[in-house]
């Protein structure tokens, strides 16, 4: 019988972009199930809570049945074993991502020797995305279609104009 191989693909997805969903994508065609796990950081102020971005990408992700949504904090070795992970899926779109995701799979390694990091690089048309550049442009009036799936772009719009309304 072949090994079912479990990856988490972890990050704050704060908002989800076309370049998450890529990796995620491709992914879910490697790997037999893959979680994508969101990180509750209370440290930071973020655009969605982790209950929206929980709900925004059950709605992208849920066509495909090997995929699956869920929130974590603390060390993401030990969310891995909870899970039975084996791989931690993180995406690369420069030299700067690599050096920084280097240095974490290296610790990880450290700490949990038999949990793998793999490393995934986004389609061309996504190598310079990313949450923050996404957030920057919305809130300077910029278009962020084709970015975010169309469901977070509404999700944005929606947001932004409740935010208003209440000020």
């Amino acid at each position: 019988m072949a090994k079912q191989v479990t990856a988490i693909y972890p990050g704050s997805f704060d908002p989800l972009t076309n370049g998450h969903v890529d990796i995620i994508e491709r992914g879910q065609q490697i790997f037999d199930r893959v979680i994508v796990a969101v990180l509750v950081n209370v440290e930071k102020d973020p655009l969605f809570s982790s209950e929206e971005r929980m709900q925004l990408l059950g709605e992208v992700t849920g066509k495909w049945d090997n995929v699956e949504v869920d929130a974590f904090n603390g060390l993401l070795v030990n969310y891995a074993l909870s899970k039975g992970a084996e791989v931690i899926l993180r995406g690369i779109r420069a030299v700067t991502d690599y050096e920084y995701e280097f240095q974490m799979a290296l610790m990880n390694r450290r700490l949990k020797p038999s949990i793998e990091t793999v490393f995934l690089v986004p389609a061309e048309a996504y190598s310079y995305l990313s949450s923050s550049l996404v957030k920057e442009v919305f809130s300077l009036g910029g278009s962020v279609t084709g970015l975010v799936p169309a469901v977070v772009e509404d999700f944005m719009k929606r947001k932004t104009a409740s935010n208003q309304r209440e000020d």
